[in-house]
């Protein structure tokens, strides 16, 4: 397989501007363009770097089709092992951006930042009660999911002294995790933690993962976080936990619906942070998907394995 022509799709733009990405593609040998939905624009490429999936890269002729997300649940693996075309994500380069938003969501939530974003559109001048704010230090965090999402968010959680553990397929140890169970013991997991950070990639087995028994084993005065996708928890139970006090609060960058509806309840609950599904936003972004296209087209040109190959 070469790469002689690379298109970006204009759907990029959902994140960064796909002429910031064609301009650190430069140097590399194939010609870069940016490509939109006409079906001549995409046969005219061997490879194509993108955010949404589109039907029309199916049967094509393409080789490779990049996306810059590290989730790649838009995209029909079997269609694509069917239509013999290279799928890669972007996995492995969101720990800093990610682990950096969950760590911000838990501090604006300790130490009650968004109610003070509140007030300040009010000009609201009213401090919180003495037992309202508190400090993470040596708080439990749980992070179900310790792929590159949930170390990132570890990492960042151990550096400020909370007491992390973790949950995973496997009890192999993980750095900054003071102790890891397995999927089993979910329940377990999260029954003394304050925060439950939840940071899987969207399966099967993930979906609906965080559901009305999950809430229901959670501390009263624990928050969930979800960084995740939004179908991994159950909305409406979250909905309920939260109106039942079974939980004190969350905060969310994904749902099951995206935008977010304008009538759900999630919007006007005090104690919820909704952020647009942009924990990975960062305005180097770009330059880190430039740097997973560079490598796998060398790769690719020496006919080596593939980085981040998921079909």
């Amino acid at each position: 397989m070469q790469i002689s022509h690379l298109g970006i799709h204009e759907s990029v733009g959902a994140v960064f501007p796909p002429e910031q990405l064609r301009e650190a593609l430069s140097s590399i040998d194939p010609r870069v363009v940016i490509v939109g939905d006409t079906p001549a624009e995409i046969e005219d490429c061997d490879a194509v770097v993108t955010f949404a999936h589109r039907d029309s890269f199916l049967g094509s002729g393409l080789k490779w089709v990049h996306a810059i997300t590290a989730g790649y649940d838009r995209f029909s693996l079997d269609a694509f092992a069917d239509s013999r075309i290279v799928l890669t994500n972007s996995t492995g380069i969101h720990g800093t951006s990610v682990g950096e938003t969950a760590l911000g969501m838990m501090l604006s939530l300790s130490r009650r930042l968004h109610a003070f974003s509140r007030q300040q559109t009010d000009r609201d001048w009213n401090r919180p009660d003495w037992n309202e704010p508190f400090t993470l230090h040596h708080e439990p965090l749980c992070v179900v999911g310790l792929g590159t999402l949930g170390q990132g968010i570890a990492k960042r959680a151990d550096a400020i002294g909370m007491h992390v553990t973790g949950v995973r397929r496997t009890a192999k140890p993980v750095p900054h995790v003071r102790e890891v169970y397995t999927n089993n013991d979910l329940h377990e997991a999260i029954s003394d933690a304050r925060f439950v950070a939840l940071a899987t990639p969207l399966t099967d087995a993930t979906e609906g993962l965080m559901g009305a028994e999950e809430f229901a084993t959670m501390r009263e005065d624990a928050y969930f976080v979800n960084v995740a996708r939004g179908n991994c928890a159950d909305e409406e139970a979250l909905i309920s936990a939260l109106d039942n006090a079974e939980i004190a609060g969350a905060a969310l960058d994904v749902f099951e619906e995206e935008p977010l509806p304008e009538e759900s309840r999630l919007w006007e609950m005090d104690d919820v942070v909704v952020t647009p599904h942009a924990a990975a936003a960062e305005r180097d972004y770009y330059d880190h998907i430039a740097e997973l296209v560079r490598e796998n087209v060398q790769h690719i040109d020496a006919d080596e394995e593939i980085t981040n190959r998921v079909v």
